[in-house]
């Protein structure tokens, strides 16, 4: 086999497969899974919270497209995106019989009822951003209800559900599209029965899932690391950096040590895969401070993980449990994406003399112009 000119064949094929990859996420409408908090107070009622993309919802865009581009329906969500917000109230009151129908609580078995109380829609702003309204309702608790379970219809998508009392959340799940919750126990006295390995293994999922396949930015600054070094030892080496560095400031977050709107970290992180790449194009080897610069995004990308948990909640009984969880849970995602391009590219072509002109040079070019994009993007719009 002429492993020059397959080499120089899929070196193309992977520049372009990744520039079209990224630069078709990069501008998507990408869709985000709706935050519902359930908070039941003292007098015998509850309230729900739902945060979501009004817009997808109405026009019936579902999970199984990753982004509203995606789907035949995209127009008329683009539509809809440019309405200001008493028009939009107008469609989505229409359709909140639908809504309502798709939102199942129960109480020991026995579905509870709901009632629309407002709708919290915020002005047009950047149309290719998508726009986060809040749908309130409220009902009462059976009298003698012991348990509680919630589900969001398949239609609408993922969901993160997050259950309080008397304003404070005691429990976080993630819910795949139309999967049930597990039962919550009303009683405050029984609210800790949950185990610890159902929060560690729930909050590992989660952390797995926001590298993949969520986390694009994350995802891109993980294969900047692989690209300049494809051995083992020194990979582990950086991802482990890595780990620790935004273990840290995502635990310093939480507890309130530290706080960075995100209008900085994020810009800061895109510039963080732009670095990474633009090294990898302007070093032929990995330096020996390569591993202090990862610990140091390290740092920045922990405070994006932060605006996740931040968002969905940790249970305070189980905080601690939580927080290592979600960590490992991100470690096994950022090893999964070293795995896969290992397995794709660096098992077969790390020892070739044209690897750094063919694949190395091409692919870092190409996540360093998605990070410079999201940089500005992320800056000034």
């Amino acid at each position: 086999m002429n492993w020059g000119r397959t080499g120089n064949r899929i070196g193309a094929a992977f520049w372009v497969l990744l520039i079209a990859l990224t630069t078709t996420v990069a501008q998507a409408h990408r869709l985000r899974p709706a935050i519902a908090t359930v908070d039941f107070d003292s007098a015998g009622g509850y309230t729900v919270s739902l945060q979501l993309n009004l817009e997808a919802v109405v026009v019936g865009i579902g999970p199984e497209h990753g982004d509203t581009n995606e789907s035949p329906k995209a127009p008329e969500y683009d539509a809809l995106r440019q309405l200001p917000p008493a028009e939009l109230r107008a469609r989505f009151e229409a359709f909140a019989p639908r809504l309502l129908a798709g939102i199942t609580t129960s109480f020991d078995g026995a579905p509870g009822a709901l009632e629309l109380v407002d709708v919290e829609i915020p002005p047009v702003e950047d149309i290719s951003v998508e726009r986060l309204s809040v749908v309130k309702l409220a009902g009462a608790v059976p009298a003698g209800a012991m348990n509680f379970t919630w589900r969001f219809a398949e239609q609408f998508g993922e969901c993160a559900l997050r259950v309080a009392q008397n304003g404070e959340v005691i429990r976080s799940e993630w819910l795949t599209s139309g999967a049930q919750s597990e039962s919550f126990p009303l009683d405050p006295a029984a609210v800790g029965t949950r185990s610890s390995w159902q929060v560690f293994q729930d909050y590992t999922v989660l952390g797995y899932t926001h590298i993949l396949p969520k986390g694009l930015d994350h995802i891109l600054f993980v294969l900047g690391i692989f690209l300049l070094s494809l051995h083992w030892r020194p990979l582990l080496f950086q991802v482990t950096s890595f780990t620790v560095a935004h273990s840290i400031t995502l635990a310093l977050s939480l507890y309130g040590f530290i706080s960075l709107p995100a209008s900085i970290v994020e810009p800061l992180i895109a510039l963080s895969i732009c670095y990474v790449a633009v090294e990898n194009i302007v070093t032929e080897e990995l330096k020996p401070w390569r591993i202090y610069v990862v610990f140091m995004f390290g740092l920045l990308h922990g405070m994006g993980f932060a605006g996740v948990l931040t968002e969905l909640g940790l249970p305070r009984d189980e905080f601690v449990t939580a927080l290592i969880a979600f960590n490992v849970g991100v470690e096994l995602g950022q090893l999964s994406v070293i795995a896969l391009a290992f397995l794709t590219i660096g098992f077969w072509f790390r020892n070739k003399p044209w690897y750094r002109s063919r694949i190395e040079i091409p692919a870092s070019a190409a996540i360093a112009l998605v990070g410079a994009y999201w940089t500005i993007e992320r800056i000034w719009f």
